[in-house]
């Protein structure tokens, strides 16, 4: 097979109309649910699962579940547009299945015309099957490449003994697909990192980077040259682990990367799948919190210019609420210009709310409901 073999079938790929929405289904505008959970199984076990058919509820369920997903994530960060000419990249994994499969399915009903084109590179790893892929992109009507390089041979030479291959073997990766992309035209590169890939490079970075950052979902290139995407931003693994089962993808597992113990991302992987089992919602709201970032409360003094922070006092004088001031070194204070007798108040209605902004009620309802509030016995929840 030469590199670069671009194959263009006659034939239109058929997808499964089943639970479609209307055009209106790439840009509702709803929030994002993590419901359905799936069982987990790794790639190598998705190869000997059982099927389920793909007309079953359950199956109808799950993909429009995966749909609005990733229609709302291009949505969100704008990652297509009419005219588009998006280069899926297709490792034989899991997720790059899914990824091919969803876009698929919502270029038929997208409002903006966008084409697919599929592109793997076979890195020549020892023993990898070489006509899978071909054969499913030529039986799903599917244009692709086949790009051909050997990065196999190049990692194990630069890469010590002992030593994970990962960084080497992306980077490599990366290098020859953005290049392609732009040789082909592809004004976007769609990858299939998922939402909790997304949160293991964040821990990776954390515990041992020492950075607070991680894949965003849309990136351009450091040369400039490239948009990269990731349409599966909002979905979880397991759901990917389970669409996978039910399609019957042809898996094709990574010898190279897969046959190294001790992984850092493997060790994250089975943290998260942990808070997973035991906190339903864990992995959820971590997410939430990357996508709402306060730099004020944090420590970067490139975000942030705290050298810069100044009072802006007004004349409201805002009173001690208690009972009283008990003020010692009275002579102490009045040298330093404090006063030696404060004053103090039950309540002022003018600070009850923190939000300056919030309109406050009259001084008698809010006195009111303030003695309420006291009269409340504080519930302590104790620990078991």
């Amino acid at each position: 097979m030469t590199a670069a073999t671009l194959f263009t079938p006659q034939i239109t790929p058929e997808l499964d109309d089943t639970g479609l929405d209307n055009h209106a289904t790439i840009i509702e505008n709803e929030g994002v649910d993590y419901d359905d959970a799936a069982d987990d199984m790794s790639e190598e076990a998705l190869v000997e699962g059982q099927t389920t058919s793909p007309e079953s509820a359950q199956f109808r369920k799950l993909q429009k579940k995966l749909r609005r997903q990733v229609s709302w994530a291009i949505r969100d960060f704008n990652m297509i547009e009419d005219g588009d000419v998006v280069m899926v990249c297709v490792s034989g994994g899991k997720d790059s299945y899914t990824l091919l499969d969803i876009l698929l399915l919502l270029k038929r009903i997208a409002p903006i015309s966008f084409d697919i084109v599929a592109v793997n590179l076979d890195q020549k790893q020892p023993g990898y099957p070489e006509d899978i892929l071909p054969a499913y992109l030529n039986e799903q009507g599917i244009a692709h490449y086949i790009l051909e390089k050997d990065t196999y041979s190049i990692v194990k030479s630069v890469v010590p003994e002992g030593k994970t291959y990962c960084s080497a073997c992306s980077r490599l990766r990366r290098g020859s697909l953005y290049g392609f992309a732009k040789q082909i035209g592809a004004t976007k590169i769609a990858l299939g990192h998922h939402r909790d890939d997304m949160l293991a490079t964040f821990f990776l970075n954390l515990f041992h980077g020492g950075a607070l950052k991680s894949m965003p979902p849309k990136l351009l290139s450091d040369d400039k040259q490239n948009l990269l995407i990731r349409p599966l931003a909002y979905v979880e693994e397991k759901d990917i682990i389970e669409y996978a089962r039910l399609k019957a993808f042809p898996i094709i597992p990574c010898n190279l990367c897969g046959s190294q113990t001790n992984l850092q991302r493997a060790i994250i992987n089975d943290m998260l799948r942990e808070w997973d089992n035991a906190h339903p919602q864990r992995l959820a709201s971590i997410f939430k919190a990357m996508q709402n970032v306060a730099p004020s409360q944090l420590a970067d003094r490139e975000l942030f210019d705290f050298e810069r922070l100044s009072l802006e006092r007004d004349d409201n004088e805002r009173v001690f609420e208690g009972d009283n001031i008990q003020a010692g070194q009275t002579d102490s204070l009045a040298e330093i210009g404090l006063p030696v007798s404060p004053k103090t108040q039950t309540f002022n209605p003018k600070f009850a709310s923190d939000n300056s902004n919030d309109q406050v009620s009259t001084g008698t309802e809010k006195v009111a409901e303030h003695n309420r509030t006291m009269q409340k016995i504080p519930t302590i929840n104790p620990v078991l």
